[in-house]
């Protein structure tokens, strides 16, 4: 996940703005080795906290852009990375994937790229946008919101074969064909909650004769899988790689 519970004091709460606090900061900006003047890509920009510690030591000579496939990420990043004194590098924000970073920058004009994987503490948190399952909401996670594939429809139309396939590829869940199969049987299925109480209800069933259980939400895979799916975050990453 993007985001991060701790900061380091002699950083001076950069990440801390909107309460937000990016994982690993210092480590993640020390091993960029940032130097002034340079040209650095924060290919998943979020809510910009890694873009902040890395513009300030890029100085003015220097030249930022951050890419985000979600737009509302990059409405707020933009904001947070406008000049804040006269040493301040140039900032672009580009709407894009990471997988299109060969197109977005020319070949060996970076010095540094920056990839924070995974789901943002701000896609998780909008309810109304169904990463989680701790509010009901509709079956979206899309992290791109004019991208067309949405997990709804993949619960919904995916044969039963497919959707065990993505359950136990991208969740490594070993109740894949129970869950694909209570899933089918339950369609549509249009909700989170829906869908949570559609595996728990799986879930439970395996778990009869069995003295260990998960630590974990039994749905907590399943999300994951159809989270990666539709947003095709493996792919992308090959393609950046």
């Amino acid at each position: 996940m993007r985001e991060g519970l701790t900061n380091t004091p002699e950083w001076g709460g950069h990440g801390t703005e909107n309460g937000h606090v990016p994982v690993l900061l210092k480590e993640a900006i020390d091993f960029l080795a940032v130097q002034r003047g340079g040209t650095v890509c924060d290919a998943t920009v979020g809510l910009g906290g890694h873009s902040l510690a890395i513009a300030r030591r890029l100085g003015a000579p220097g030249h930022l852009i951050g890419v985000d496939k979600d737009p509302a990420a990059l409405e707020i990043s933009s904001a947070r990375l406008q000049a804040q004194s006269d040493d301040w590098p140039k900032v672009e924000l580009r709407h894009a994937s990471f997988a299109e970073i060969g197109k977005q920058c020319e070949s060996a004009s970076l010095d540094g790229l920056l990839a924070d994987l995974g789901v943002s503490s701000l896609q998780f948190d909008t309810a109304a946008r169904g990463f989680s399952f701790q509010a009901d909401a509709p079956l979206d996670m899309r992290m791109n919101p004019l991208s067309e594939r949405t997990a709804e429809q993949v619960v919904n139309h995916l044969d039963e074969r497919e959707l065990a396939d993505v359950i136990y590829e991208f969740g490594e869940e070993r109740r894949s064909r129970r869950i694909a199969r209570a899933i089918v049987r339950s369609r549509p299925v249009h909700t989170t909650r829906q869908l949570v109480d559609v595996i728990s209800a799986a879930a439970r069933s395996m778990k009869l004769g069995h003295k260990k259980h998960d630590r974990i939400h039994p749905a907590t895979r399943t999300f994951q899988a159809l989270r990666i799916f539709v947003n095709r975050e493996l792919d992308d990453l090959r393609d950046l790689l």
